[in-house]
């Protein structure tokens, strides 16, 4: 486990700017039980989900990673050739390569940009945060776009009702921008358990299963998931994670004005909440709307919340993603920006 924040940097990663983005198709429960063995209320009373967002055919997860990060730089009233970095949290990219990164960054006009991906999975904008956070307190950058975007909705097998019901498309954006050593991105922490990688997987189409016609016409191809197994161990690890990353900068979870948690399904971010004592009101969720979008769920959350006026100036936030992996990480903020 890596934890950061040790040491006072010169400066600190400040959030200047927030956007988000979902398609227009909106995928409802009830349509849902009509492709698979399932009803509004079965969906609802496990997960909290009521619809999703999926791209329809032909439209990409870069157009709407792009227009998320236009947003979060106009929020930010920062020019697309001010950016010294575009980093995206995806797994699920245009392409096998190049990374997303570099195609958001043609898409906005951002030469003066370097670009890559980080995949880390529903942690992956939190892993993302953490790396542009470190960037910045090197004095290596001083305004990075970091973006989490996924379209799982092309990657889930849509016979298979324990996994079909839960995932969701979008992409949400924040600009990173130095600034005093006193507020911003405080600490993170980041964790991965490789012995529990089949628990959330994408076992076909990498280079060691690829896909073949025989898949697909059987169904083989799409992700799995052992839902228990990945409830136990978020509920366990994501509760301690958060306080050890809250105790290191010398605070505790009665100071958190603001949780946000990726939004996997209700179930479990009430699970960690209640073990760290933080009332739901201190909880910012939208999964019932969005559902489960990977490593944009974090990012479009804090966007929906500061946009409601759920985040004011020296408040502290607390991010944390987890998923596949499996992997974890939590960021500790003192809120500055929009």
């Amino acid at each position: 486990m890596l934890d950061t924040g040790l040491t006072q940097p010169v400066s600190r990663a400040h959030f200047a700017g927030l956007g988000l983005a979902v398609p227009d198709r909106v995928l409802t429960n009830e349509e849902l039980s009509a492709m698979v063995d399932t009803t509004d209320e079965w969906i609802t009373t496990r997960t909290g989900i009521h619809t999703r967002h999926v791209l329809r055919a032909g439209e990409k997860l870069s157009d709407l990673a792009t227009e998320a990060g236009k947003q979060a730089l106009s929020n930010a009233k920062i020019g697309a050739d001010n950016l010294d970095m575009v980093l995206c949290a995806t797994t699920s990219g245009d392409y096998l390569w190049p990374a997303m990164a570099c195609v958001v960054q043609g898409n906005l006009g951002a030469k003066r940009a370097c670009a890559f991906d980080v995949s880390a999975a529903c942690s992956g904008f939190c892993y993302a945060v953490a790396t542009a956070s470190a960037f910045i307190e090197s004095g290596a950058a001083r305004n990075i776009l970091v973006i989490g975007a996924d379209c799982l909705s092309r990657h889930v097998n849509w016979s298979d009702r324990s996994t079909c019901i839960l995932f969701g498309d979008g992409a949400g954006a924040a600009v990173l921008t130095a600034g005093s050593p006193d507020s911003g991105v405080l600490t993170s922490t980041l964790g991965t358990d490789g012995s529990m990688v089949e628990h959330v997987w994408m076992p076909t189409g990498g280079s060691a299963n690829p896909v073949t016609e025989e898949m697909l016409v059987n169904g083989e191809f799409g992700l799995q998931m052992r839902g228990r197994d990945v409830y136990r161990f978020c509920v366990e690890v994501v509760p301690k994670s958060i306080v050890e990353s809250l105790c290191r900068v010398g605070l505790k979870p009665a100071d958190v004005d603001l949780l946000v948690l990726h939004q996997a399904n209700l179930r479990i971010i009430g699970a960690v909440a209640d073990r760290l004592g933080i009332d739901e009101s201190r909880c910012f969720t939208n999964v019932g709307r969005y559902g489960n979008t990977s490593a944009a769920s974090v990012p479009m959350a804090l966007a929906e919340a500061a946009h409601e006026g759920k985040i004011a100036p020296g408040g502290v936030v607390v991010t944390a993603g987890f998923g596949a992996g499996l992997t974890w990480a939590v960021n500790v903020i003192k809120w500055t920006g929009n």
